[in-house]
């Protein structure tokens, strides 16, 4: 990429990140084009799809839930290693406002060729060896599957951000649905 052409893409990934904070996933992107002083057609060129913008401003985040996977996956106790992957995921799914919503839609099967859907793809497959172990290890009841396992937090994610308290309404629902999810 030449310069110019990276400091317009870093750029934007600033803009959508900042933007998105301020309006919820769902901001203008016209908009933010105007606000990174490109035109559309430059954010267009970049990130062809809203996808793809989202992609690229969650992609460190993305990185990092996986990473964080890996590791917990040497964690003892495999119940709290995936309650705390699902805490850690829930930390950052309320921000910015619509994440949640975004990563829902994500998993669906029409998304799947989108950059969103196969982050999504790949997020499922590490809770996926989370929840397998803890199953194997009699913690987790055997009828439990990775994806309504992630469809289940991300609607967590979805009802905290309509609340006064995010946080605290996330660890509640959480713990819940980890007590429907224990064999014991």
């Amino acid at each position: 990429m030449r310069a110019d052409a990276r400091r317009n893409y870093e750029r934007l990934i600033s803009t959508a990140r900042a933007a998105f904070m301020e309006h919820g996933t769902g901001a203008s992107l016209d908009d933010i084009a105007r606000r990174a002083g490109v035109g559309s057609g430059t954010l267009y060129r970049h990130f062809p799809t809203r996808d793809d913008l989202l992609h690229a401003v969650l992609q460190e985040r993305i990185d990092g839930l996986l990473a964080h996977a890996a590791e917990l996956m040497r964690e003892p106790d495999p119940d709290a290693a995936l309650a705390g992957w699902l805490r850690g995921y829930l930390a950052g799914a309320t921000t910015p406002h619509g994440t949640s919503t975004v990563l829902i839609e994500a998993m669906s099967p029409r998304c799947s060729a989108t950059r969103l859907g196969i982050a999504a793809a790949a997020i499922r497959d590490a809770v996926g060896g989370l929840l397998e172990r803890a199953q194997r290890a009699g913690a987790i009841r055997a009828n439990a599957d990775a994806a309504d396992l992630l469809r289940l937090t991300n609607a967590i994610g979805v009802a905290a951000e309509r609340t006064q308290d995010p946080a605290g309404y996330a660890e509640r629902m959480l713990a819940l649905l980890f007590d429907g999810l224990r064999t014991r």
